[in-house]
């Protein structure tokens, strides 16, 4: 077939071709035609060789430009490889160095507003200077003279023309790049060079710089050698290619499956310089970077071996290629300067809480012996106290003092051990612990970790997450922590792990006995108002993009707001109402309603409503059988009345109030003892079994339990035995035993804190409480009496 026909076939047209190579393979090309600037046609995918005809698609709007200017011009042009076939607006460096001259045949508009331009090559060019870029790019270029050896040996011409021909014609076949009329023009080629240059025109390769560097080669022997070893390649992924598809036709297992897809694929990743080998060389180079030691080191340059022999289309490359991101995140041996300026550290916990001065006198301690000893291990806190008290921001303010990273890990209804430790990578979505994922985010090895609400975990089939936190909470253990999914050991020594409880009846004692236990009891009255002045008020003020001097609250208000719009034991609550406060304000702005200067107590009904809590209150209370108790719960103190009564009957005791199993036993020991000595209620032992006694504690629907009510019941039983009220403002607290004797309880701040609310000045408890009143500052116990008793005899006398 002869060219003419070949292109028109593909084009669709009839072209006539300037013959630039004679029969000899010399150029009929004048180089004195070129003009000194040519246009410069960018070709993506393809070249074109001198003597060689070929049909370029042309779609960007400068080249299209171009192609028109040089039809209605001189008729010649520049086309020159373009490497980078992303880049649209090429420039000078994203083309090769060499092109070809060409003479523009014949141009065709195509239905989808492409050019098709058959370009005929006529020499090497070697591109000199780009002279401009607008509106196409035009260059000054140096033709290039092509030559064969006069020393080149005629038989070995041949055999290489055959080999050329022949490796041609199987690539042709076995291709969808090449027109198949090509293998008929390729056996019609009798010229050496024109053969070499229409093959190398012709036959596209998987690798198109190796074929853009033949224009390099001006010795046309020499290219045709280089074209022979670019023809070869082809060929060998060709039949890896076939050789796959025909295996995977066949029923091979999963194994040698792989293994042919993989070689096919790096050969792929290879020839189009694919960059996973890049982006594990940055890993390489950031785990150069970390301060980790040589067993971790080891790990990880044996993961990343692993890495290297999966298939990056395999979910296994995933899941590696996360678990060692993973380890490259994690801050080995990265620490966080602390700042060791006492007085600073002071202040900063100061400005952001009232009162608790256990907490900050323990952070204080810690910093002081770390700025003399250079290092050591983290104390693990666990606050506990109520709720609204400041537990969790008061970790946020350490981490401030210290200048340390902040974490908050939330444990309550936690009840999967692998939230602490982590899932082993193998599982499908596996993710490493909570702990270490923190410790990931903030960076740094010696952050600050809150684990809130640790007494709320729970525990299931899928493990006890407490008996997890065992290892991370010990320090004798946790320089070694271990975490399922990174499988490593993990150094939390320099972790400052602060927990935080309501209560710690529910705490594992095992995990108790590692923690410092510090208690942040409730505030008084007067306390909430210093936090409300100092903190509360501003921040509402601020949240709610007031300014200083559009809200102002007087303190009979906060005090109102307090005593009869909240009942707890922290300032959560009030803080609501003084938030409410602020909306209301803000609204009266916005709508340019009158509002006071200063909102006082007449003005509460309005901004709040109703009040909506009323403490119990001593007065009202008082009579025969009457008797004011103390309690603990974990939203703090309270006050409750053990109410009894007597009735004529055969001596049973009855009791209601929804009691728990320990307070009940303790009514039972009461009643028993007076039964045994009847003089303390002024009675003989055949009056007593003549008298039913109902013994009921106000407030039903409340679960009540415990045994600090003994004392107060045994009173109460009396008193109604007497029919003779105790003395008024009087409160007690205390567990009794069946000989009568007093002893010590629990909870003792939160109780006053109670009994001062609720107007009780004088509090019986046990003598073996002593100490724990003389631990209270006399802040909280200002104006109250306390009467220490060791027996039941000692009660009754202080009451009545």
């Amino acid at each position: 077939m002869k060219l003419n026909d070949m292109i028109g076939a593909q084009t669709g047209v009839e072209v006539n071709i300037m013959p630039v190579v004679g029969d000899a393979g010399s150029l009929n090309f004048n180089p004195a035609e070129i003009p000194p600037s040519i246009p410069l046609l960018p070709l993506r995918n393809a070249i074109v060789f001198p003597g060689t005809v070929f049909p370029v698609t042309v779609g960007r709007e400068k080249s299209i430009k171009l192609v028109e200017a040089v039809e209605g011009g001189s008729g010649w042009l520049a086309a020159v490889p373009q490497m980078d076939v992303a880049v649209e607006d090429p420039t000078e460096s994203d083309l090769a160095p060499r092109g070809t001259v060409c003479k523009l045949i014949k141009t065709l508009e195509m239905p989808d507003g492409t050019v098709t331009a058959i370009l005929q090559g006529a020499s090497l060019c070697r591109v000199e200077e780009v002279v401009s870029y607008d509106p196409y790019i035009t260059a000054r270029v140096t033709c290039l003279e092509e030559f064969m050896p006069k020393d080149a040996d005629e038989r070995e011409l041949h055999v290489l023309a055959e080999s050329l021909k022949e490796k041609s014609a199987t690539i042709v076949k076995t291709s969808s790049f090449a027109p198949k009329e090509a293998v008929g023009a390729l056996r019609s080629i009798d010229n050496f060079h024109f053969l070499v240059n229409f093959i190398a025109t012709t036959i596209e390769t998987e690798n198109f710089s190796e074929r853009a560097a033949l224009l390099d080669i001006e010795n046309i022997y020499l290219r045709g050698l280089e074209l022979l070893k670019v023809l070869d390649t082809q060929i060998q992924l060709i039949q890896i290619k076939q050789e796959i598809n025909q295996k995977v036709k066949t029923d091979i297992d999963q194994q040698q499956r792989e293994y042919y897809l993989n070689n096919q694929l790096r050969t792929i990743q290879e020839e189009l310089g694919m960059d996973e080998g890049e982006e594990m060389e940055k890993m390489r180079r950031r785990a150069d970077e970390k301060k980790w030691s040589k067993e971790v080191r080891a790990i990880f340059d044996k993961e990343m071996s692993r890495l290297e022999k999966f298939n990056p289309t395999s979910p296994d490359y995933s899941i590696q290629l996360n678990f060692l991101q993973f380890m490259l995140d994690l801050p080995w041996g990265e620490m966080s300067d602390d700042n060791l300026d006492l007085k600073n550290a002071q202040n900063v916990l100061d400005e952001d809480h009232f009162g608790l001065e256990q907490v900050k006198e323990r952070i204080i301690e810690y910093l002081a012996v770390l700025k003399l000893k250079g290092n050591m291990k983290s104390p693990i806190l666990c606050l506990w106290g109520p709720p609204g008290v400041g537990k969790t921001s008061l970790g946020k303010s350490i981490a401030r003092a210290l200048g340390r990273k902040y974490i908050r890990i939330s444990l309550g209804g936690m009840h999967d051990e692998a939230e602490i430790r982590g899932h082993r990578k193998t599982y499908v979505g596996a993710l490493p612990g909570r702990i270490l994922s923190g410790i990931q985010r903030a960076g740094t090895s010696n952050p600050v970790i809150v684990l809130d609400e640790i007494d709320k975990l729970s525990q299931d089939f899928k493990g006890d997450p407490s008996s997890a936190l065992l290892e991370a909470l010990d320090p004798e253990q946790n320089n070694a922590f271990h975490d399922n999914y990174l499988d490593i050991d993990y150094d939390l020594s320099n972790v400052l792990f602060i927990t935080t409880a309501n209560g710690i009846g529910t705490i594992q004692p095992a995990l108790k006995d590692r923690m410092e236990m510090i208690n942040v009891s409730g505030y008084l009255a007067e306390e909430k108002l210093q936090i409300a002045k100092m903190y509360l008020v501003p921040k509402q003020i601020t949240e709610h993009g007031l300014k200083a001097d559009e809200l102002s609250i007087s303190d009979e208000a906060i005090k109102e707001i307090i005593d009869k719009y909240t009942h707890e034991s922290g300032v959560r609550g009030l803080e609501k109402q003084i938030a409410k406060i602020a909306r209301v304000t803000a609204k009266k702005i916005a709508m340019g309603e009158e509002r006071p200067a200063c909102v006082g107590p007449e003005h509460l009904r309005e901004y709040l409503g109703l009040p909506t809590s009323f403490h119990d209150d001593v007065k009202g209370n008082e009579g025969p059988g009457v008797v004011t108790g103390l309690a603990w719960t974990e939203m703090g103190g309270e006050i409750l009345f053990v109410e009894s009564q007597v009735s004529a009957g055969k001596g049973n005791l009855s009791m209601t109030g929804n009691l728990g199993d320990v307070m009940k036993e303790s009514a039972q020991i009461a009643w028993q003892y007076i039964k045994a000595h009847p003089e303390l209620a002024d009675i003989t032992t055949e009056q007593f079994m003549a008298k039913d006694i109902h013994v009921h504690v106000p407030e039903g629907a409340v679960p009540k339990d415990g045994p600090s009510a003994g004392i107060t019941l045994v009173s109460s039983i009396v008193s109604a035995l007497r029919g003779k009220a105790p003395k008024t403002g009087y409160a007690m607290t205390g567990e009794m035993t069946l000989r009568g004797r007093v002893l010590p309880v629990g909870g003792i701040k939160e109780k006053i804190l109670a009994a001062k609310r609720a107007g009780v000045h004088t509090i019986i408890i046990s003598e073996e409480n002593r100490k724990d009143v003389e631990d209270i500052k006399e802040f909280y116990v200002k104006g109250l009496t306390f009467v220490y008793v060791k027996t039941i005899a000692d009660v009754i006398a202080a009451i009545f």
